[in-house]
């Protein structure tokens, strides 16, 4: 399927009775697992976080496509606000974030075989675009551009080059398991 019919093709899947609970309970273990699951490195003074967050994301984009995903991202960050707020005011950048997440895993995984090359592209363009370049620069208008935006940077690609492993795999196996689960398409008529 072509990257480009993925995204009415995903529309469609909200359309589905079966299919919205199943985002909707996606979407209550993405805000579950960001409160939860997940830690702070102190060896690397606190600049980086290791979160489950993104795996409910992952596999909404593998099962339902990018915009169910790119909905689980995004009302996941606004939810976890509303329920914690931390840090101050709400910030946007955040979950523009979430939503191109839940876009990236959902062009790349919608409608196609898991394999691991597919989910180390999805993880790849995630953190290099989402993770890293644009999470820095939302860190560096959130704290008034006083530290230099390259600080920043650095402090994301160190976080990138110790996550990537452990969530390349998590993101595998539970992609491939959630691909087994299968979900209606359709009500079935009683006669």
């Amino acid at each position: 399927m072509s990257y480009i019919k993925k995204i009415p093709n995903s529309l469609k899947e909200l359309l589905n009775v079966y299919s919205l609970a199943a985002i909707a309970m996606l979407l209550a273990l993405r805000v579950v697992l960001g409160f939860f699951a997940n830690a702070t490195l102190p060896l690397f003074s606190n600049t980086i976080k290791i979160s489950g967050a993104f795996l409910p994301i992952a596999v909404a984009g593998s099962m339902f496509g990018p915009i169910p995903a790119a909905l689980v991202g995004a009302l996941g960050d606004i939810i976890s606000f509303i329920i914690a707020p931390t840090g101050g005011g709400f910030f946007p950048g955040f979950t523009i974030s979430g939503f191109l997440t839940g876009m990236i895993f959902g062009i790349v995984l919608y409608k196609n075989k898991i394999s691991l090359v597919r989910v180390i592209i999805a993880w790849a363009a995630n953190m290099l675009l989402v993770e890293t370049f644009l999470n820095a620069y939302w860190l560096f208008i959130l704290y008034g551009g006083e530290t230099p935006y390259l600080v920043y940077l650095s402090a994301r690609f160190i976080s990138v080059a110790v996550k990537c492993i452990p969530e390349i795999i998590l993101i595998l196996a539970v992609t491939k398991l959630a691909s087994k689960i299968k979900i209606p398409r359709t009500l079935r008529k009683k006669v």
